[in-house]
């Protein structure tokens, strides 16, 4: 058997770039363009800078690495810096809906691609509940903020950690709604609540440095000590004490390093921007560039916050239970900003769910259409959006929030972005080696040290997760693949393309006899050169153009007459 035949009955076969790209679509823009560079960034800063924002500088601080916690901002930012650069790469090669399904696809086949986006649909359907939980409980801490009355048969059913929530239920109906029925509005819509949280941010950031204490950062690595039993054991840890026998510590340059994991969490995110480059007009080139800009953004906001956190109140004071940013307001005779934080916690809250509703839906446009999901979710409305994939991803994440204790999973979510790194990295290797003379508009500096780096970094954080975290991520995988050795693997279109039998090239028509001999005729005259009808002043024929390209037919010469001569009147 040749290869392509090999090829056609495995689960490994490549799609190649020009049909991820869209010829097999019949064009790349199946999409409404929509994005522009500074549209990019918005959409990456809707969904980097959330409510975490607000309190997982305080969490880290009190728990793991005390005013250090502003290095390990910077280190999470480093490793997630490294993953954009090969997400910018394979984006300008690729830039398609499917994002890290579709480098998959193009780098290693199709069983590979499966699993990432399937741990991508883990990742967006989880948050898509999870925020929309903590939107819930942030709505209705503002409302007591603000003394809005809430009647006894509302206050029972909102701002509920898990069960029927009135307002989990309805924000995402109302994104759902919004995102079926057009792009151009959730854009507006994202544009105006993006500037509105960036200037709560911006006040958090101005009013808390006025209360600055230098002595609040020390020290600023306090000694490290051994760590409670109560967030349980992470597979690093279990590793560790396999090994040397030893406990995980916090604080000190471990807890430096522990805290780096969860604060990774606030910054993935800037992936989702990959799957918005089939609606971005010049994408090869605007999409790398507004990956860039909004992750450098998110990572100065975040570092703002937290030196401003750390230097209002001593990390002993902070009570990692409670909204922390919060407290250290109240604490210094600021209380007023708590009603600030909690509204622009929920407008930060919102626009992630947006963005991540958004992203959801175009995993599964882009996986739908090649086969790997029913095909009739790749259907386009008369508002150019995928509106049958945005409804069915919408309520599958409704059903979630309202029936599965959300909150408890929020690791998942971390370790489904962190799955997919590892496979975009490793792809800017694998085609750099396989299809080096790929158009790359751009390309990951120092490659392919930086993607070794960026494996190394993003399974580090991968190890600091939670023992059980790996468990159900594991089961959620093995689910993956039944599903699609039962039905991906038959109704893929790349196998349809390749089974499809080569075009039967035409039968030659018999050739016709041969024409008799001619050699008795008298041959046709030779054609003449064309002359005008007035010689030139020399005596000389003066040839003339040909009207409309074509030469005029020879003169017509008249047989000799009988009686000699030329023929006469």
């Amino acid at each position: 058997m040749t290869w392509d035949g090999r090829m056609r009955n495995t689960m490994f076969r490549r799609m190649p770039v020009e049909q991820a790209t869209g010829q097999l679509y019949g064009g790349r823009h199946r999409l409404r363009v929509v994005y522009r560079t500074r549209d990019l960034v918005v959409l990456g800063l809707g969904v980097m800078i959330g409510a975490g924002i607000f309190k997982i500088s305080g969490v880290q601080a009190a728990t793991n690495a005390g005013p250090a916690v502003i290095l390990s901002f910077l280190i999470a930012g480093g490793v997630c810096l490294l993953a954009a650069l090969a997400y910018a790469e394979l984006s300008s090669i690729v830039p398609v809906a499917g994002s890290a399904y579709s480098f998959s696809y193009v780098a290693f086949g199709e069983v590979w691609a499966w699993v990432v986006g399937w741990s991508l649909i883990l990742e967006l359907l989880l948050a898509a509940s999870v925020v929309a939980r903590a939107w819930s409980l942030y709505a209705a801490q503002a409302l007591s903020d603000l003394h809005v009355p809430v009647p006894d048969w509302l206050a029972g059913v909102i701002g509920q950690p898990k069960g029927f929530d009135v307002f989990a239920l309805g924000i995402l109906l109302l994104l759902v709604v919004l995102l079926a029925t057009g792009s151009r509005l959730g854009l507006r819509t994202l544009w105006f609540m993006v500037m509105a949280k960036l200037i709560v941010i911006g006040l958090v950031i101005g009013v808390g440095l006025a209360y600055f204490d230098p002595g609040n950062l020390e020290p600023f690595v306090p000694p490290a000590r051994p760590a409670g039993d109560g967030g349980g054991q992470s597979v690093l840890d279990a590793l560790t004490g396999a090994v040397t026998g030893g406990s995980p510590q916090v604080f000190g340059v471990w807890g430096i390093l522990a805290a780096a994991p969860a604060i990774a969490f606030a910054y993935i995110g800037f992936d989702l921007i990959a799957t918005a480059a089939e609606e971005t007009d010049d994408a090869p080139r605007k999409v790398p560039r507004g990956m860039l800009t909004s992750l450098l953004v998110a990572v100065v906001l975040y570092v703002g916050v937290a030196v401003t956190m750390v230097g209002m109140v001593s990390y002993r004071r902070l009570d990692p239970d409670k909204v922390v940013l919060t407290t250290p307001f109240t604490m210094v005779g600021a209380g007023s900003m708590g009603t600030i934080i909690d509204i622009g916690a929920v407008i930060a809250l919102t626009t992630v769910i947006l963005v991540v509703l958004i992203s959801l839906t175009r995993v599964v446009f882009s996986m739908s259409r090649d086969g790997l999901l029913p095909r009739g979710l790749a259907g386009m409305s008369r508002y150019r959006v995928p509106s049958r994939a945005t409804l069915a991803t919408g309520g599958a994440a409704v059903a979630m929030s309202q029936t599965i204790d959300v909150l408890t999973l929020e690791q998942m979510v971390v370790i489904g972005t962190l799955f997919a790194f590892l496979f975009v990295c490793a792809a800017v290797l694998a085609l750099r080696r396989d299809q080096p003379d790929l158009h790359r508009p751009f390309r990951m500096p120092a490659a392919p040290l930086t993607a070794v780096l960026a494996i190394l970094a993003t399974g580090w954080l991968m190890l600091n997760l939670k023992v059980q975290t790996w468990g159900y991520f594991t089961v959620w995988m093995v689910a993956g693949l039944v599903l699609y050795l039962l039905y991906g693997r038959r109704s893929s279109e790349m196998r349809r393309l390749l089974d499809r039998p080569p075009p039967r090239r035409p039968v030659a028509a018999p050739m016709a006899a041969p024409p008799p001999d001619l050699a008795g005729l008298a041959p046709w005259p030779a054609q003449p050169p064309v002359q005008t009808r007035q010689p030139s002043p020399q005596g000389r024929p003066r040839p003339q153009a040909p009207r409309y390209g074509r030469p005029e037919p020879p003169p017509r010469q008249d047989p000799p007459y009988p009686g000699g001569g030329r023929h006469r009147r």
